[in-house]
């Protein structure tokens, strides 16, 4: 911190006065020349500092990169080319660069192993896995990741994968395929969190590459809900919660020939006014 100058007051001829002033003018002057806690930079205190000091770790992505095809929910996985966990299927992720923040790691590490470099249309942090035990090479915390990428193009493998392939959730979570790490638990989660996020914001919108029926958003909510809803309640609980669907004054065949409207979401993920439950 720079030193910054204080002017002291006038000094009059009485020395009592004249010593006082001095004396406050000095006290200033230490205040606002010495460095703050709260101050940037090095302040006395980190010249003892030693990183050396603290066991050393590694942070690491995954992202869990969701889509629907065939009317199944879906999931991108690469199978490992190296170990530990060498051939075990896992999510896409990697360690951190120092001259990258987390959302840029997932969405590089996500480039790199399964060359899919299309932006998600939605990404959000799932949060941070930090069991001591969870990689057996070093203490590595792990921070995940979620996406959702409506029109997905298929995977290849890259990087240290050896194969990347999307994979029905229900299939990889039914334990059939065990997965590395505690990729298992980490889309667990993060399949509760779309699950959750559908009954609260307008995501189920963004499954659709472009404009779509009522009945294909209806559709989002029964593939990853695992359960049928009322078409008639669905569709006026949607078409009655505000912000939700424009109309675009276009229409095409909907089931048994009639014509159906076709809608668009919003351009960003909202909450809804009117929550859509599941129970």
């Amino acid at each position: 911190m720079s030193e910054r100058h204080i002017l002291a007051p006038s000094l009059c001829h009485d020395n009592t006065y004249s010593v006082a002033a001095h004396l406050v003018q000095a006290f200033l002057l230490l205040v606002v020349s010495t460095p703050s806690q709260y101050d940037r930079g090095v302040t006395s205190a980190q010249q003892d500092y030693d990183p050396h000091a603290f066991p050393p770790f590694a942070v690491t992505t995954d992202i869990v990169v969701f889509t629907i095809r065939a009317n199944r929910l879906q999931v991108v996985l690469v199978q490992r080319n190296e170990d530990p966990y060498r051939l075990a299927w896992a999510l896409p992720g990697g360690f951190v660069r120092p001259d990258e923040d987390l959302a840029q790691s997932a969405r590089r590490e996500l480039a790199e192993e399964t060359r899919i470099d299309t932006a998600p249309d939605f990404l959000t942090q799932l949060g941070a896995y930090g069991d001591p035990t969870r990689d057996p090479r070093m203490r590595v915390v792990s921070v995940a990741w979620w996406a959702v990428v409506a029109d997905l193009p298929e995977p290849e493998a890259g990087g240290d994968a050896l194969y990347a392939d999307v994979l029905p959730v229900e299939d990889v979570l039914s334990g059939r395929m065990p997965l590395a790490f505690d990729h298992a638990k980490i889309l667990a989660d993060a399949l509760e969190a779309l699950r959750s996020a559908l009954e609260e914001t307008t995501l189920a919108s963004t499954f659709q590459s472009g404009p779509f029926r009522i009945s294909d958003l209806r559709k989002v909510y029964e593939v990853v809900w695992g359960t049928e809803l009322d078409p008639g309640n669905f569709q006026r609980k949607v078409r009655q919660t505000p912000g939700w669907l424009t109309d675009t004054g276009e229409t095409t065949v909907g089931s048994g020939g009639r014509p159906a409207s076709l809608f668009t979401g919003p351009a960003e993920v909202a909450a809804l006014e009117r929550p859509v439950r599941r129970y």
